[in-house]
């Protein structure tokens, strides 16, 4: 009885440690390619507000690229910009071949997980 009750107490410690760590996989994955002003193509993107020639991202604003035509994929148009959706992966403008490690989406690249 000792030793299941020893074993329930160091598996309800464990699970916080194992929330803790998706989450922190979670962060770790979103940092790859987080938010920075961006150059202003007209109006700025939804989530982005106008500073100077810039569009600088609020506090929950989502990854933004100007848009060349279509979005990639996992991303959508907002003006002159493409946001990144719930599952985007980052994204570059393409020229030519796409580089090691990333895949062509239409006008796009993206990084290969």
């Amino acid at each position: 009885m000792q030793v299941e009750n020893h074993r329930e107490q160091a598996m309800s410690q464990k699970l916080p440690l194992a929330v803790v760590l998706a989450l922190l996989a979670v962060i770790a994955g979103h940092a790859a390619f987080a938010q920075s002003p961006i150059p202003r193509n007209g109006g700025c993107p939804s989530g982005y507000y106008s500073s100077g020639n810039y569009c600088s991202p609020t506090s929950n604003a989502r990854p933004a690229i100007s848009r060349n035509g279509g979005c990639p994929s996992g991303w959508y148009s907002s003006g002159n910009f493409c946001l990144a959706g719930q599952n985007a992966r980052p994204a570059i403008h393409r020229r030519g071949a796409c580089p090691s490690g990333w895949y062509s989406s239409g006008n796009y690249c993206l990084r290969s997980r």
